[in-house]
């Protein structure tokens, strides 16, 4: 038992508990502790590809959407580096994945509220807050953050296939060179699956790669203005109170808002084929086969070669492959950290199971309302495609901070939407206002 308990302890350090931390480090009186398994920050390790980019803005940071005078923003890294000027003249269409990482870095190393080497290991229920172990010791607080992100999804059929002839796209940086297999299916037609095509291009231990997709096309991500108004606060706003059956529709309908290829990286690779045919008029050509609209229903293995059995979509026929390795670009899924176990059955799951949210990014349970068990990266269907991704991070933040505070710290006030979702008339009905707590 302890005798001192903190206001806020988190659980993981990646990106969006660590924007939290950025966000709580300007308001003092809040006594908060992150916890972390690794000796350091690092995100997304495995997908540190050459020449890999951002999809979104600098501007969407850690903190400046709400706290623009943070000493922790991207900004604000790039003078502490002297880099500010050159980076303006080099005037990026997106910014290097690399320097972001090296930004996030920056911004770790800083904050003192972090514990690197020291993960959470159990969780239990007491009286009036929760008691933790951690690699650091027992503690108290009144509320979590989990921030442990999602685990990489395998699909069934790939389940038995050995670890020596697939890896998923989250290890792609240490696999990739080590790649000897002549034949590869990349599968999965996102940003991933595109850049891991893009870099064994480069292998010339590789002669042919099959990119296979269930989309119907290779297409781009859609970053125009009016569908960026999906990664706004009031449309997660109303987007948070709608039926689950309608949120579930329309995070199906728009994926390609957020886990399209950037169309710079589209346009590199049809270059690079296209070079390559000019290339094979002069001599044999390695070949590559781009096949959207398949659905892989089967993989069996027979020696060192992989059978992969798809349904295409485009004709209803059956196709076979023989590769010698697959990488999976398919993606994350979430699971219920072990160290949640003991509150397994006070959670209340939807129907997909995953953890109901309240607005203010706190799962429903069957604890004390004051003692909130904030989830991060896990409201995809609750709270829209924008939750996962890095574009609300600092809204968020701002919105559990004022939760915390029970007051608004934090401006959240907005415009209202240029984009009209809901009818006239219901809005205020559909949910509380994020950053007060749903009842």
């Amino acid at each position: 038992m302890t005798s001192y308990v903190l206001d806020l302890a988190g659980a993981g350090i990646g990106p969006f508990n660590l924007s939290l931390a950025a966000q709580l480090d300007s308001i003092p009186q809040l006594s908060v502790r992150f916890f972390e398994r690794r000796p350091s920050f690092a995100w997304h390790p495995g997908m540190m590809l050459p020449g890999a980019e951002m999809q979104t803005s600098i501007l969407k940071d850690l903190v400046t959407a709400t706290n623009p005078t943070s000493p922790w923003s991207f900004l604000a890294y790039l003078v502490a580096h002297k880099r500010f000027y050159q980076f303006l003249n080099a005037e990026y269409e997106a910014v290097p994945r690399k320097e972001f990482a090296d930004y996030l870095g920056w911004v770790a190393r800083g904050l003192t509220s972090l514990r690197f080497g020291a993960g959470v290991r159990e969780v239990h229920a007491d009286d009036g807050f929760f008691s933790i172990a951690t690699d650091d010791g027992a503690i108290g607080a009144r509320n979590l953050s989990v921030g442990v992100g999602k685990i990489p999804a395998r699909p069934a059929w790939a389940e038995q296939l050995p670890n020596s002839r697939t890896f998923h796209s989250s290890e792609a940086a240490a696999r990739l060179g080590d790649v000897k297999a002549p034949r590869v299916a990349v599968i999965g037609g996102g940003q991933s699956g595109a850049e891991i095509v893009d870099a064994l291009l480069d292998l010339d231990q590789v002669s042919v790669i099959h990119w296979i997709s269930r989309r119907p096309n290779f297409e781009p991500l859609d970053a125009t203005p009016f569908t960026n108004e999906l990664f706004t606060p009031a449309y997660m706003e109303r987007f948070h109170g709608l039926p689950e059956e309608l949120r579930l529709l329309h995070t199906h309908r728009q994926v390609l808002a957020s886990d399209g290829v950037s169309a710079s990286t589209l346009k590199k690779l049809y270059r690079r084929l296209y070079e390559r045919k000019l290339e094979a008029a002069a001599g044999p050509d390695r070949g590559i086969s781009l096949r959207p609209f398949r659905d892989v229903i089967a993989a069996d293995q027979d020696g060192p070669e992989i059978s992969l059995s798809m349904r295409n979509g485009f004709d209803n026929s059956i196709e076979t492959l023989a590769v010698d390795m697959i990488v999976l670009a398919t993606g994350y899924r979430f699971v219920l950290p072990e160290f949640l176990h003991s509150l397994e059955n006070r959670i209340e799951l939807s129907a997909i199971g995953e953890p109901i949210l309240a607005s203010d990014f706190s799962l429903a349970w069957d604890g004390p309302r004051d003692n909130r068990i904030f989830v991060l990266n896990a409201g995809r269907h609750s709270h829209g495609i924008a939750e996962p991704q890095l574009s609300l991070a600092a809204w968020r933040s701002a919105v559990i901070a004022n939760a915390l505070l029970g007051r608004e710290h934090f401006d959240l006030g907005q415009l209202d939407p240029i984009v009209q979702w809901e009818t006239p008339g219901r809005a205020p009905g559909l949910a509380t206002h994020m950053g007060q707590a749903a009842e």
